[in-house]
């Protein structure tokens, strides 16, 4: 199974894809989406880049599934909306592809990289690093993409055993609570980053550099 993460923002948006076998994770791309080329206020030209980046990382990687962060109400209500907007073409972009979107909160994927639900940035990268046996940090917005990227690997792998020993067979996952185990340590395949849509193809060199292993 490849998931695809993505940690959506207005003016960055990480990604992140790792291929699932059972309990073993293999990294295989991660980067951004950036709008910061584009003035602040053209919000529909930089939510149309949003779009079409994160159509481009799906056609590129061709993942299973997509796990993306939950947006909450936070002190600046004017930031959250611009926030919601982002998150909205980010889903918007993952559905028209008919891809299932799995949702999970920022406390639920520290819980499950971290073990701790008030970790910073800097644990987030450092767990990520470790999980994926990355040879250097990720940066701050991809890894939060790989983290919950790795949640849903988690969940759905808890789920699934769940179901087989209540002989249920095969579930699809679709709640957002689960129980996640974590420390595993992994095999990279290939870094990618990307810093907006148009730069993909430079980003990731030859074709087959990013291909399943």
């Amino acid at each position: 199974m490849r998931i695809l993460g993505i940690d959506p923002g207005l003016r960055v948006t990480g990604f992140g894809v790792i291929d699932v076998d059972g309990p073993h994770l293999g990294y295989v791309a991660s980067g951004t989406i950036s709008t910061m080329h584009i003035e602040k206020d053209l919000l529909p030209a930089r939510l149309k880049v949003l779009f079409d980046g994160i159509r481009e990382v799906v056609n590129r990687y061709e993942p299973d599934c997509t796990s993306v962060e939950i947006v909450f109400v936070n002190v600046n209500p004017q930031s959250t909306l611009l926030l919601g907007q982002a998150r909205g073409a980010a889903v918007t972009a993952l559905v028209s592809m008919d891809l299932p979107v799995a949702e999970y909160t920022a406390l639920q994927m520290k819980q499950a990289v971290v073990g701790y639900g008030r970790a910073d940035k800097t644990q987030i990268q450092e767990m990520v690093k470790r999980l994926l046996a990355l040879p250097s940090l990720p940066g701050a917005d991809a890894a939060d993409a790989l983290g919950l990227a790795i949640t849903h690997a988690h969940a759905a792998t808890s789920i699934a055993r769940l179901a087989q020993a209540k002989g249920l067979g095969g579930v699809q996952i679709q709640t957002q609570k689960a129980a996640y185990k974590a420390g595993r340590s992994q095999k990279i395949i290939k870094t990618c980053t990307i810093d907006r849509s148009p730069a993909l193809n430079a980003a990731c060199k030859t074709a087959g550099a990013c291909r399943r292993s």
